[in-house]
C-alpha cells in the first residue's frame, strides 16, 4: 500500500497544472503569481522529485525558496508537514 500511495503522489506532482497550483494556494491561504505557478510545475515535471526522502523534500523546498521566495517555501514545508501527520501518513516520510 505504502508504494501505491508513494506511486500515486509522485504522479499527481508530475500532472500538477499551473491552474490547480493556483487554487491550491488560494485554498492554502497562499499567494502565488501566474508566472511563480508555471515555474513550479515546469520544475515538477522536468525533475525527479522525491517528497518521501529528506533530501528530495530539502531540495523540493530550497527550489521553491528560488521560485517564489522564503517565507512561501517555510510556509509550504509547514503545511506539507500538517497534511502529512493529519493524514497519518508520517511514516512515509520518516
Amino acid at each position: 500500500m505504502a508504494n501505491f500511495i508513494k506511486d500515486m503522489v509522485q504522479k499527481k506532482l508530475k500532472q500538477l497544472s499551473t491552474q490547480e497550483l493556483i487554487h491550491y494556494g488560494k485554498q492554502y491561504g497562499f499567494t502565488l503569481k501566474q508566472q511563480e505557478a508555471e515555474q513550479i510545475t515546469a520544475y515538477l515535471k522536468q525533475h525527479p522529485v522525491d517528497p518521501f526522502d529528506a533530501e528530495g523534500r530539502k531540495q523540493m523546498f530550497q527550489q521553491l525558496a528560488r521560485i517564489t521566495d522564503p517565507a512561501t517555501a517555510k510556509k509550504a514545508q509547514k503545511l506539507f508537514n500538517e497534511l502529512i501527520h493529519s493524514y497519518g501518513l508520517g511514516y512515509l516520510f520518516e
